[in-house]
């Protein structure tokens, strides 16, 4: 190589080197300190793309944890109603075999339908009952979305309590009410019970499978995204020691000129 002053080809490549050198160090700074594998677009553009679908899918699934819980909360709720309405026809039926007992006197006959009058009221009034301003029950479906693209879902079914209740709640008074009525009545509210059971069942699972999703979309984005810590420091330190070695042979390719000066003089 001819010794020139004007040109110095070998600081040249050397502040080339150094260059790239100082780029990769401060990429790996960048990775290190904020704990991402792509700190630009420009790092990984389609895996940047990718990591964004996986983020909404993540969000979608967590709301829709929070939702399904909700709506097994919801069917509780409902349960908790039924279940107080078992223990009210449970009373009813009682009240029945007592009113029947041939040493009460008028008197206590009209206590029982006295009592009766009221847990009649109590049972209509179950049909009113609302979870957060939603009615429990009535006619109709509820539909809880249980798949984070919105494809499947659970069809939740109303129960009509006017109507698991109408035989006991239509009667005049104990008298008029047989106990087959109120078999048919326990025998009505067993089966709305055990569908309850049934859908709050299939939430529980849905919901289960959904947080083993979330768990595998976490996994599959942090490969995508989150700086190998161990990987990137033996990087950092290999780029370090380059930009230092590079500092030094600029420096010293900047002093190669000098020698001409020695030929001149």
């Amino acid at each position: 190589m001819a010794l020139t002053i004007n040109t110095n080809t070998a600081a040249n490549a050397a502040s080339v080197n150094l260059q790239s050198s100082n780029d990769l160090l401060q990429k790996s700074l960048n990775r290190l300190s904020s704990g991402y594998k792509i700190a630009s677009p420009a790092d990984d553009a389609g895996g940047l793309a990718v990591s964004m679908k996986l983020t909404a899918a993540i969000r979608r699934t967590e709301a829709l944890n929070v939702n399904i819980a909700n709506a097994v909360s919801f069917l509780q709720t409902q349960d908790g109603a039924m279940s107080t309405g078992n223990r009210i026809l449970q009373r009813v039926a009682e009240l029945k075999m007592l009113f029947e007992d041939v040493t009460k006197g008028a008197q206590d006959k009209t206590n029982y339908n006295a009592e009766f009058d009221q847990l009649k009221a109590q049972l209509s009034s179950l049909n009113k009952e609302s979870f957060n301003g939603v009615a429990l029950f009535g006619v109709g479906t509820r539909d809880v979305v249980t798949s984070e693209d919105g494809t499947q879902k659970l069809t939740l079914t109303l129960q009509n309590l006017s109507i698991v209740f109408g035989q006991v709640t239509s009667a005049t008074g104990l008298s008029a009410l047989e106990i087959t009525q109120i078999n048919n009545s326990i025998q009505s509210l067993a089966t709305a019970r055990a569908l309850n059971g049934a859908e709050s069942s299939r939430l529980n699972f849905a919901c289960e499978l959904l947080t083993i999703n979330r768990q595998n979309l976490e996994a599959a984005n942090s490969r995508i995204i989150d700086t190998d810590v161990a990987f990137e420091s033996t990087n950092f330190a290999r780029y370090n020691i380059l930009v230092q070695s590079g500092t030094a042979m600029l420096a010293q390719a900047n002093v190669t000129p000098q020698i001409a000066l020695k030929l001149l003089g």
